[in-house]
């Protein structure tokens, strides 16, 4: 650990400014930002492994799958509304008093988030959990910031592409490993989530230097912590309105489908977490493939204007299929067929990005990220107050999909407002002098 020498003074006062000046120009070492993706990879492997197991283990503390569909989806909602809230509080913490106590904080509040709910006797336990959780989960946004304080205007951007990497990589894993260990313990994957938080803050407490030089600090300011002043911004941005209201409907229908997928499969299927985990490897698979090595060709061959609509409609269909699947194999040929929907979001985004200038790209993109941000707030609740009402059903009776229903007339909405925000883009275009 480098020892911390902000209090100190040098022989005199020009040489002590240039020696932090100095150190704020610098980039720090590659073992620098090799911790921030170790960082984020843990982070990311840690919640993955709970995915596919945390739904069934609710169960095991309520009578009834109603009971058992509404608290999952209020446990989501607790954590995805304490993230929320909390995620900007600690990043303008961070800016305040440095990057390194902000994420020790963070890996030990996630490492004691996994310990209580792997511990929990009951289900006043696991809300603890999820509580500690949720207001210390700042891993991801204060790592970025970490990776931008120690990188050089030239290579910035391929240090968040291999932050975002390693995020997508943890992911991928994460549920595999906890449908695998679920399917010997429920509570197995906790523990292991435990460990590695804790052998991660172990880590960065004993080798992690400070990334943020003392003179580049920021006051603490309540402003920077309000987490809808983003939305507003956002919303008072008339040109673009529809590509938002658009990418916000089909976001929110994404979350409720990811937050009412394993307990559906559950009651459906009778899936155990191992095949849970094994379908959400697959997704986090296809969307990788997607957005790392098919992006690009695709957008040249559609067009980001096509390719949104083509990877809406996709996303629309399969949704429909996932709901009217009678059979557990159907799912796995439903993912692979809906390669095209994990392209609409990005090419939303591009689009949106274009009618931004350089210098408002963070806040924008930052904008985007709020919505996401609240629809794993809202939509839980909506999802599992769906699952539950239907959960009494026999497994073959098609209202069992009635949320995947839902999220697929929400994705049909999200087709018609950027239809008709494209259609009206080019009728005034056409009427233009």
């Amino acid at each position: 650990m480098t020892p911390d020498t902000s209090g100190t003074s040098g022989t005199n006062g020009t040489s002590h400014t240039r020696d932090d000046a100095s150190a704020a120009a610098a980039p720090a070492s590659a073992g620098n930002l090799n911790f921030v993706l170790v960082c984020v990879f843990i982070d990311m492997l840690g919640i993955g492994l709970v995915v596919p197991v945390l739904p069934i283990l609710v169960g095991e503390f309520v009578a009834g799958r109603d009971a058992q569909a509404l608290w999952f989806g209020v446990l989501a909602a607790v954590f995805g509304l304490l993230q929320f809230v909390f995620m900007p509080m600690l990043g303008a913490i961070s800016d305040r008093v440095g990057r390194r106590p902000v994420l020790m904080y963070s890996m030990a509040g996630m490492c004691l988030n996994f310990l209580a709910t792997g511990l929990a006797p009951n289900l006043a336990c696991l809300f603890i959990g999820r509580v500690i959780g949720g207001i210390s989960s700042a891993s991801m946004s204060v790592a970025s910031a970490y990776a931008s304080d120690i990188s050089t205007r030239e290579n910035r951007a391929k240090s968040f592409g291999k932050v975002g990497a390693a995020f997508g990589l943890g992911f991928i894993c994460g549920p595999m490993l906890g449908g695998l260990l679920g399917s010997v313990n429920l509570q197995l994957p906790f523990f292991v989530a435990a460990a590695l938080s804790a052998g991660n803050l172990l880590y960065g407490y004993l080798y992690v230097p400070e990334s943020l030089a003392p003179a580049q600090r920021a006051p603490f300011k309540l402003t920077a912590v309000n987490p809808f002043a983003a939305l507003a911004k956002l919303g008072r941005r008339t040109e673009i309105r529809g590509l938002v209201v658009a990418f916000g409907i089909m976001t929110f229908a994404q979350m409720m489908l990811q937050s009412t997928w394993v307990l559906y499969t559950h009651f459906r299927f009778d899936w155990s977490p191992r095949e849970n985990g094994i379908a959400l490897f697959c997704v986090g698979l296809c969307a990788a493939v997607v957005q790392a090595a098919l992006l690009g060709p695709l957008i040249k061959r559609f067009g980001e204007v096509r390719l949104a609509l083509l990877g809406m409609s996709s996303g629309c269909i399969t949704f429909l299929l996932y709901g009217l699947a009678t059979e557990g194999w159907m799912m796995y040929v439903f993912i692979l067929c809906n390669l095209l929907a994990f392209a609409a979001a990005p090419a939303l985004q591009g689009l949106i990005s274009k009618s931004a200038e350089a210098h408002e790209q963070g806040e924008l993109m930052g904008s985007l990220q709020s919505i996401s941000s609240l629809g794993v707030v809202v939509m839980p609740l909506v999802g599992s107050v769906i699952l539950g009402e239907v959960s009494h059903l026999p497994a073959n009776d098609w209202r069992i999909g009635s949320s995947f229903f839902v999220c697929s007339a929400m994705q049909a909405l999200a087709i018609v407002v950027a239809w008709r925000y494209f259609d009206g883009r080019r009728a005034a275009r056409e009427l233009a002098p």
